[in-house]
């Protein structure tokens, strides 16, 4: 804890907060929050706040166990006026029984940050969130809620994000008045989708912004009657939406990715490279967390799209500054792992791939050469179980879920595979169509 995240309530009160939303993320990335007065600041920070484990979702309770007790971390307390005057939240960390609660996604990756400190590295992250604005009709479909974003290949158009600047301005706004340096706003590749990015940070503080920037984002799209979904694939003909994670190790303040003389070209050190390595090996078994649902899976397995381009890989292989890759090197100083989507849950997701990335280094693997083509390149899962049997037969990943106690993983893995059997089982449109008069 900082100096000057000592005293919770006299920082509330400095800005004006009247009420702090103490939050935590069950498994699934739902938000889950109590509201707390500030009057309560004292007893909020010292003590925590209590929460019926089973009624919040994926999080591992049963209706017999004791209450959560959610502890603050003083250091995410985060002032949020944009979505209510007055209104400030703040991270927290489940415990039970004074211990912090092995499924909850925050501990998970808290326990993989302390793994690789003590190898003395430190995970850093930048996040690319992608989104799309929509609205319901009468009959309940959606659709873009700019009803002139129609265009073939609408990405980057002016047009398209002037007619969202409102909405788009005032998230920059609130992402700059936090200190977390916004640098561009655009329109993404499908209609009515968008991604607005933030300075990259160390691992957990970037999954925080994550979790708070999908909060806000949500929050300030209701106020202009629309709903943001980080679904991953909304429509079967459009560009599904990512999460793409830039990831970086350092010691102290020296980066350890970038290398002179790299007979690869694309700046890499041999640590990065083993990192990489340990990533792409990794690949099938972390899906299941970068690309945690049913509909992930129509976005990595769609063929085409009205643009042209699906920008979701389908193996697990790398190459330089090229988006088809499941690893993109951009420069020396970090890499693009391009397998996640708007659904995934960003503390496991950085747990998984340092999880993966640390195994490399510590086996020294090598990726072998850049391209599509080389060594080591499997085959993408093609289905949410495809992926949750890819996790199970991976120690290091299912070991990951399990780094502050057994049986997450198999917890998780359940829960995966009970959504995917409740979607097939459930009869859908596409089945109609096609069977209905077929035989």
């Amino acid at each position: 804890m900082t100096a000057d995240a000592a005293d919770l309530a006299s920082r509330a009160r400095a800005d004006g907060v009247k009420f702090l939303l103490a939050l935590f993320v069950d498994l699934t990335g739902k938000p889950c929050a109590k509201l707390v007065p500030v009057e309560a600041a004292d007893e909020l920070q010292y003590e925590g706040v209590g929460f019926a484990g089973y009624a919040v979702g994926a999080i591992g309770q049963q209706p017999s166990d004791p209450d959560l007790i959610a502890i603050p971390d003083l250091d995410s307390y985060t002032p949020i006026p944009w979505v209510r005057e007055g209104l400030a939240l703040v991270h927290c960390d489940p415990h039970v029984e004074g211990t912090p609660w092995p499924y909850a996604p925050r501990v998970i990756l808290k326990k993989l940050i302390e793994r690789a400190r003590e190898q003395e590295l430190e995970l850093y992250a930048g996040a690319e969130v992608e989104y799309f604005l929509v609205s319901r009709d009468a009959e309940g479909r959606i659709a873009p809620s700019d009803t002139k974003d129609t265009g073939a290949q609408p990405c980057y158009d002016a047009r398209g994000v002037t007619r969202m600047y409102e909405h788009l301005t005032a998230v920059s706004t609130a992402m700059n008045a936090l200190g977390w340096g916004n640098y561009a706003n655009d329109h993404e590749d499908g209609n009515g989708q968008f991604e607005q990015n933030f300075a990259y940070a160390d691992a957990l503080t970037t999954a925080d912004r994550v979790i708070t920037a999908r909060y806000l984002i949500s929050m300030l799209a209701e106020q202009r009657g629309m709903t943001a979904t980080f679904m991953p694939k909304p429509f079967t003909d459009r560009t599904g939406s990512g999460m793409h994670l830039h990831l970086s190790l350092w010691n102290g303040s020296t980066a350890l990715f970038p290398a002179d003389g790299d007979e690869r070209a694309l700046g890499l050190s041999e640590l990065a490279y083993s990192f990489l390595a340990g990533v792409l090996e990794h690949a099938p078994g972390m899906q299941a967390v970068l690309a945690p649902t049913v509909n992930s899976y129509k976005r990595t397995g769609a063929v085409s799209t009205r643009s042209g381009a699906t920008w979701s890989p389908r193996r697990a292989s790398y190459g330089g500054n090229d988006r088809t890759h499941f690893v993109r090197v951009p420069d020396g100083n970090r890499i693009e792992l391009r397998g996640g989507d708007g659904s995934a849950n960003p503390y496991l997701a950085l747990a998984a791939a340092l999880a993966a990335g640390l195994d490399g280094i510590g086996r020294a693997l090598d990726p072998g050469a850049p391209g599509a083509d080389g060594p080591k390149r499997p085959e993408l899962p093609l289905t949410l179980l495809h992926a949750v049997d890819a996790l199970a037969d991976d120690p290091v990943v299912s070991g990951a879920l399990d780094a502050a106690g057994a049986g997450v993983c198999d917890y998780f893995a359940a829960l995966k595979r009970e959504e995917f059997f409740a979607w097939h089982n459930t009869v859908g449109s596409w089945e109609i169509d096609r069977y209905l008069t077929a035989f």
